[in-house]
């Protein structure tokens, strides 16, 4: 992996409509997600820009948290070029090592091709999960 690649917590890098095309375009997750929600997101979470040598951003991923009982990682990506380099493990790295989420009582995700990546970070799957329940709107 190059060293160039850096991830940055300061939003004022994050280029907003390359973060909104990848999502509502390209991902399986987010697909349809409108540019104003894709901003809202971004205003209310901790948010981590993924970028190349000449700092155009390559990815994304973003957290929101109470700081005591929770967190949630979401919109994790990297695109295809730089996809099989290790950027994906530098950048949840620097996710799950920020100084919000230091005692944190559980961070959680959701995935469907992600696994053996969220793994190396201690991520396993839902223990009693006929405990958890989710409402969708």
């Amino acid at each position: 992996m190059s060293k160039e690649i850096n991830v940055s917590r300061n939003k004022t890098m994050l280029d907003i409509d390359f973060i909104y095309n990848y999502l509502s375009m390209e991902s399986y997750w987010a697909k349809g997600r409108s540019r104003e929600d894709v901003v809202k997101s971004i205003e209310n979470s901790i948010c981590f820009g993924v970028f190349n040598e000449e700092q155009s951003q390559i990815g994304f991923a973003r957290v929101i948290t109470d700081g005591v009982v929770f967190a949630w990682i979401m919109d994790v990506f990297i695109t295809d070029d730089y996809r099989e380099r290790g950027i994906a493990k530098k950048l949840i790295k620097e996710v799950v090592n920020v100084p919000e989420l230091k005692n944190v009582n559980g961070i959680g995700l959701r995935t469907n091709d992600a696994h053996g990546l969220y793994e190396k970070f201690g991520f396993k799957k839902i223990e009693n999960s006929e405990t958890w329940m989710l409402k969708n709107n």
